[in-house]
């Protein structure tokens, strides 16, 4: 128990503490820029991480991940534009808010919800993390396997709008992943004759190329260099009342806090559903649950509240799935999974019984990551507002020179460059064509993954593959996966049945 307290306040030493504040930080002046997700600052963040320690490493970049979900309400609020998808329900009523000259009271708001999920998320995963680790410790390959492949099909459905495209690119990534070397005959597969590939795709590579590098060339092809992104809702109002939120006025939001937190925890818990559907949720259960629902849409805080404590709460639960599985739910997630890797660590349940102390500091750094959030986000609101009074002619060639050298630090050589450079033609197609890129880059996390499982039940099995899937885990985790499919498809072809019926 001493070793695990030591660990836990050994985030709070200065070096760790200032870590973790530069990432949330960086987080919120890249998630207040219309456009530039959390997952692309944790992309283009993860090679600085090189030379930290695992627990400043995983603090650092929650610290900009914490700090990125947050972000994005900003520019939801002051311009009706969310800075990432998970603040798209937070303009319903930010924006009117803004439009009122309470943008101030709205960030306000939007901060303590934020704070909020973040909490609560973070006791959930530090709650129910090490027992679920113990369980998946007693799991058996063949168990695993049929984890990962329900885990690929949910986000494959629940992600992509089309199932085919969802499977598609989850397919593609995993297909990525093979190139290298064979991890049984140790062959090279994959690899076209090019000698560099046969240490295989670095992850940082195809995150910076398929997330930062293809969204900076569409969102340059848009980029008007007479329109500067300031507005007149960066002027707040001079009355007080406008600008204050009291502690009185917080209290007043609890349920809808409450409400939301466990929407968002839920959501973050099971992968490939995402912050912004969390969002959406908590915001129609706000609006359902309110004795006014009509002010919805017209300036409620109650409408800033919700989505943004069930984002930000998505954050802590994602990472459930993470630590306790090795499993990536969502983009994010599976960025850490690189980043715990460049520090000789392999997520999963093993962790909680070969590293505790890392694990239990991690824990002390993501309730440091609250504690700056709270700080840095309240002093620095008028700093981060004037980050979207920057014209994106000058943001965008910046942000592609890190994008540069991101690469180049992880593996410095031309090749490494050019691959990532490839990766972003590949990224910028799928976005035009709108495929997923959670079933992408999930895919290639878990494709080695599954690969080996399946090696491990075939040696195993001895040829006897029916008593393999008749395990009472594997059996039902496969049986669920097939009726999870025939009923969202039953759904999909019911709702566009009925679509068609009303169009004609």
């Amino acid at each position: 128990m001493d070793m695990i307290l030591a660990a836990f306040l050994g985030a709070f030493t200065p070096s760790v503490m200032i870590y973790v504040a530069a990432g949330v930080f960086l987080g919120l002046a890249v998630g207040a820029v219309p456009g530039l997700s959390p997952a692309m600052a944790i992309a283009l963040a993860v090679p600085l991480t090189y030379s930290l320690s695992p627990v400043a490493s995983i603090g650092f970049l929650v610290g900009v991940y914490k700090g990125g979900s947050y972000g994005g309400s900003l520019s939801a609020i002051l311009l009706n534009t969310p800075g990432a998808a998970e603040a798209a329900a937070t303009t319903f009523d930010g924006y009117p808010l803004a439009r009122q000259g309470k943008g101030m009271k709205a960030i306000k708001m939007s901060l303590v919800a934020s704070v909020f999920g973040d909490v609560f998320s973070t006791l959930l995963l530090i709650a129910v993390a090490a027992p679920i680790a113990g369980l998946a410790l007693k799991m058996g390959p063949s168990e695993m396997c049929a984890l990962i492949l329900f885990s690929l099909t949910l986000i494959a459905v629940l992600e992509s709008g089309s199932l085919v495209k969802g499977i598609l690119a989850t397919s593609v990534g995993m297909l990525l992943s093979t190139v290298g070397m064979d991890p049984v005959s140790g062959t090279p597969r994959m690899t076209l004759g090019i000698f560099q590939l046969e240490s295989g795709l670095r992850l940082i590579a195809v995150a910076i190329g398929t997330l930062a590098l293809a969204e900076l060339i569409i969102q340059s092809e848009d980029i008007d260099p007479g329109r500067n992104s300031s507005a007149s809702m960066l002027e707040f109002s001079k009355k007080p009342e406008d600008n204050s939120l009291t502690f009185r006025e917080i209290l007043s939001h609890w349920r809808t806090l409450l409400r939301s937190v466990f929407i968002g925890s839920g959501v973050g818990a099971l992968p490939g559903l995402g912050a912004a559907v969390a969002g959406f949720l908590a915001y129609g259960a706000a609006r359902s649950a309110s004795s006014h629902p009509e002010t919805f849409g017209q300036g409620e805080l109650d409408g800033v509240a919700a989505p943004e404590s069930a984002n930000n709460a998505v954050v802590g639960a994602s990472l459930i799935p993470l630590f306790t599985l090795g499993i990536p739910g969502s983009v994010t997630a599976a960025l850490l999974i690189g980043a715990f890797m460049l520090q000789g660590v392999t997520p999963g349940p093993l962790m909680f019984e070969q590293q505790p102390d890392m694990v239990y500091g991690i824990y002390g750094s993501l309730v440091v990551g609250n504690i700056m959030l709270l700080l840095i986000g309240y002093l620095g609101i008028r700093v981060f507002t004037r980050i979207l009074g920057v014209p994106r002619v000058i943001l965008m060639p910046c942000i592609m020179f890190i994008c540069l050298v991101g690469s180049y630090l992880e593996s410095p050589s031309v090749f490494s460059v050019g691959s990532m450079v490839a990766l972003a033609l590949l990224g910028y197609f799928m976005k035009k064509l709108k495929f997923s890129f959670v079933c992408f880059l999930v895919g290639f996390i878990l494709g080695p993954m599954l690969e080996l499982y399946v090696q491990q039940v075939v040696i195993g099995a001895s040829g006897d593959y029916i008593s393999v899937l008749c395990r009472p885990v594997t059996a039902l985790v496969l049986l669920g996966t097939i009726v999870f499919v025939v009923v969202v498809m039953y759904r999909r072809m019911k709702k566009t049945s009925a679509g068609h019926a009303v169009g004609a």
